[in-house]
């Protein structure tokens, strides 16, 4: 038994936020921005949307793809850390809105690896044999979360969902298709380099923290980046060990979209030439959860990921959590 992506999809908002849109709100620039971040342009929930509705439309284009309906479905898992509501989970109003109701739903708090949380518990309930059609999602609306009086972190940030459909392939799988390994990691000690200090139930809000601006996500950059880069490189080598593939033979480094020096960084480390990694930071920016399934999703409509590539996966967020998963299409 395996666990085979049938599906990809994803979703990003209408609403284009530009550099030059920045240089009229901050002290910045576009070539600022550009030369430390590899961003553009980032993309911008509307008031009205919802992160439930970004899930909806990556999840129903993951599905499409895979050729099922939502009643076929066992588990729904969205990775976020920008939620609809503090209860219930985003992937119970997700399993409402697609009509899934014969599925299980829950979310995963990974920050920027919990799509790759997401998929590795999918491919654990999988390979188990206790459901047979999952869908993870990685899905942010960070936008809501961004303090945009804060240059060192407002460029950052947009929105968006990418979503992959996983089903139970029974026996061998041929040529080893399928989710190889997954490594997951955590450090609970950094919490305070990249969070969010006000919201949840140990510091509600009041008007004292709004007014001190905590409810809004705060970094400390030159800390992260050098984290990122270290634990990216481990956790990509761990998953490769598992599997018993070599740097050599990956035909696809699908990095999370954070920044392109650390991008750059972690491909350096690991060997990986630039033709084999995967881009897209320029227009989106830094989705969190989302970077990843939204860059795979990319990639496979392009038609760049064929049968018998191994496309190597690897994020780094808040908590701090990091992840790798190794995939042979």
């Amino acid at each position: 038994m395996n666990a085979v992506i049938r599906g990809t999809g994803a979703y990003t908002p209408e609403k284009v936020l530009t550099n030059a849109d920045f240089e009229k709100i901050v002290d910045t620039s576009d070539e600022w921005i550009v030369t430390r971040t590899g961003i553009k342009e980032r993309r911008i929930i509307s008031e009205s949307e919802t992160n439930s509705d970004l899930c909806l439309r990556a999840g129903q284009n993951a599905l499409d793809m895979a050729g099922i309906s939502a009643a076929d479905l066992d588990m729904i898992i969205v990775g976020t850390v920008t939620p609809d509501y503090n209860l219930p989970s985003t992937a119970a109003v997700v399993q409402e809105k697609l009509g899934a109701a014969n599925s299980a739903a829950f979310d995963v708090v990974a920050a920027c690896a919990g799509f790759l949380h997401g998929l590795s518990i999918a491919h654990g309930f999988i390979v188990n044999g206790n459901i047979r059609r999952a869908l993870v999602i990685g899905s942010e609306v960070l936008s809501r979360f961004t303090d945009y009086s804060d240059r060192s972190t407002c460029v950052l940030f947009g929105d968006g969902a990418g979503a992959v459909v996983v089903e139970a392939e029974d026996g061998a799988a041929p040529n080893g298709s399928g989710v190889l390994s997954s490594y997951l990691k955590a450090d609970g000690t950094k919490t305070e380099l990249l969070w969010i200090p006000a919201g949840g139930s140990t510091k509600p809000l009041d008007e004292n923290n709004i007014k001190s601006r905590e409810r809004y996500i705060t970094m400390s950059g030159n800390e992260i980046y050098k984290l990122a880069v270290r634990s990216m490189c481990d956790a990509a080598l761990k998953a490769l060990d598992k599997a018993g593939v070599s740097t050599d033979e990956i035909s696809w480094l699908i990095p999370h979209q954070a920044n392109i020096r650390i991008i750059e960084g972690v491909a350096k480390r690991l060997k990986i030439p630039d033709q084999k990694v995967f881009l897209n930071i320029e227009k989106y920016g830094n989705t969190s959860a989302a970077s990843v399934p939204i860059a795979l999703d990319e990639a496979n409509r392009k038609g760049l990921l064929k049968k018998g590539d191994y496309i190597l996966m690897v994020a780094f967020g808040g908590g701090l959590t990091w992840g790798a998963s190794l995939v042979r299409w």
